[in-house]
């Protein structure tokens, strides 16, 4: 899917760019390629799993971008197959703005941080919201705060995804991290 995250991402501006600056044919290469057109693999999964929050982007009827931070225990958002995510959308500040970008536009990316290991994969998609008791098994099985009430379920069908070079991310730890780090 790295291949389709390429394809997806790298515009025609993106391309001239990457030209100029001597990258472009590795970047063609990898979009071309067709080996990572597989789903989310074993490595993904883990790093998924680990993470307990992550960043998602929407985009505005009339086009602004916007981000926002979810977060959660550690693995709130499942990899519920290999081409797709979910996680549960609990009762917030009540602005709505994701959602309603969802509502019109269903383009997604998550950026999701791994600071103590200095890596960062992104994924875009298609998402949408189920509204509470739409789809009850997959809110049992994505309820993680016992008495929250959920305002819905957030299902992303995975078009890509990619992982980014570490050398500008600082490592950072949280208490239980910096436990375990001791430890070993």
């Amino acid at each position: 899917m790295r291949d389709a995250f390429a394809r997806t991402m790298f515009s025609d501006a993106a391309k001239k760019l990457q030209e100029r600056a001597g990258s472009r044919g590795a970047y063609e290469r990898m979009a071309r390629s067709g080996a990572s057109d597989r789903g989310l693999g074993e490595f993904e999964r883990e790093c998924i799993a680990a993470r307990d929050s992550f960043y998602m982007a929407t985009v505005t009827p009339d086009g602004w971008p916007y981000i926002q931070h979810r977060g959660g225990p550690a693995g709130f958002l499942r990899v519920v197959d290999e081409r797709t995510l979910a996680f549960a959308d609990y009762s917030g500040n009540k602005q709505f703005i994701s959602a309603g970008n969802l509502s019109v536009n269903d383009r997604v990316a998550l950026f999701l941080m791994d600071y103590p290991n200095q890596t960062r994969l992104k994924v875009i998609g298609h998402a949408r919201v189920l509204e509470p008791g739409k789809g009850a098994e997959l809110e049992a099985h994505l309820a993680t705060e016992r008495g929250a009430k959920v305002e819905g379920i957030v299902v992303i069908a995975v078009e890509g995804y990619d992982w980014n070079c570490s050398q500008h991310i600082s490592p950072r730890f949280t208490e239980e991290e910096l436990r375990v780090y001791a430890r070993a």
